[in-house]
């Protein structure tokens, strides 16, 4: 399924005007979805915090979505969990941030203190977790509830590109913690990605942290791929005559890569994976599944290898956040597409087109409030 085939929804919209509305990109079941009025968020708890939107993006996730991959995305959802804004309210609770802070909303809802917080296993807190845009509403929209905020947002660096930070929200710490921390790269190594999608060049430029002999990007898109190339990649495979794994192992001289990590999400990817992991190797999950694929244990199991799975914790994100700062990793080069977020649909259409429309990254822009808030900082 495309963005292309989604169905305009009807519903009861809240007055337009009113200073309680916003508008929202709201989720009404598979292939089904509108922009359109709701409340505006309030503070629920102490912890809260009231975040305006200047700059949002799409993932991957957002489409598994729209597919009905996730069901516990309930009709009615606002739908997001990435986005840039400026505090607007905070609770009793929150001493970390203050309203007209610029912040850095984090996709994973942390309290810090739950046993799960205390492991840095964040993406499983007990309060949160991945709760945006999945059983709370997300950040496609004006205004956005963060509950835990102290935990859950990140101060925006002053003078910061915030097509660059935003990518902080979720792709850049899902590359790296998902795929290349549990696929434990290391100098010399031999990786292969399986998916030249945005996360799947996250993985490809945080590898690169470890200095690996080779990296294989795989991939149906021409486009795509030559991206991959200027982000890094030594080797290239179209996986389109249905022969990728053949291509690695020849290239490998019959080992196999040392680092095998999917970053799609559909049976074939995670087929191919496990065709060409070395003895010994470690084979790192990051696509979202919303079928069933086949583990190969006739195959797999005298290799001494490793299979981990991983939703996001976000432990890395400070770290990252320096990086990205010094311009020693410019994300902001994965954004193809601009839309303002009131045009939200025709970039959902563009992205869930992406290799017709060549789109890697779609940024959604609340272009008055930023302009708005530059203008105010200068």
């Amino acid at each position: 399924m495309t963005t292309a085939e989604f169905k305009p929804a009807t519903t009861t919209a809240v007055t337009q005007g009113t200073a309680a509305s916003m508008k929202a990109l709201v989720y009404h079941g598979p292939g089904k979805c509108a922009w359109e009025d709701k409340l505006r968020p309030t503070i629920m708890d102490p912890g809260d915090a009231i975040v305006r939107i200047t700059t949002s993006t799409i993932c991957g996730t957002d489409l598994h979505i729209l597919k009905g991959d996730l069901p516990a995305v309930t009709d009615g959802r606002i739908l997001g969990h990435e986005g840039i804004g400026v505090v607007e309210h905070v609770g009793s609770g929150v001493s970390e941030f203050h309203v007209g802070d610029r912040v850095i909303i984090s996709c994973v809802t942390a309290c810090l203190k739950c046993d799960f917080c205390r492991k840095g296993m964040y993406s499983h807190c007990q309060h949160g977790g991945w709760i945006l845009g999945n059983i709370i509403d997300g950040t496609q929209a004006e205004y956005v509830r963060i509950p835990h905020a102290d935990g859950s947002l990140y101060r925006f660096p002053p003078g910061g590109d915030e097509e660059a930070f935003v990518m902080l929200s979720d792709i850049l710490p899902t590359g790296f913690e998902c795929g290349v921390l549990n696929g434990q790269v290391k100098p010399g190594d031999t990786v292969a990605i399986v998916g030249a999608g945005p996360v799947g060049l996250a993985v490809l430029v945080t590898a690169q942290f470890y200095s690996p002999a080779a990296i294989f990007m795989i991939d149906l898109d021409e486009k795509r791929l030559a991206v991959a190339k200027t982000f890094g990649a030594t080797t290239l495979i179209n996986s389109a005559d249905g022969q990728a794994a053949a291509h690695v192992m020849e290239l490998t001289d019959g080992a196999g890569v040392d680092v095998a990590i999917e970053a799609v999400g559909i049976p074939a990817t995670f087929a191919i994976c496990q065709a060409i992991i070395a003895a010994g190797g470690h084979i790192a999950n990051v696509g979202v599944h919303g079928k069933p694929v086949e583990l190969h244990m006739e195959s797999l199991w005298d290799r001494n290898i490793s299979l981990t799975t991983r939703l996001v914790d976000t432990v890395t994100t400070p770290m990252l956040l320096k990086i990205v700062s010094s311009g020693k990793l410019q994300p902001g080069k994965l954004v193809t597409h601009r839309f303002a977020m009131n045009d939200i649909m025709k970039a959902y259409d563009t992205f869930g087109n992406a290799a017709k429309e060549g789109a890697l990254k779609v940024v959604l822009v609340n272009a008055e409030l930023r302009r708005s808030f530059h203008e105010k900082a200068g």
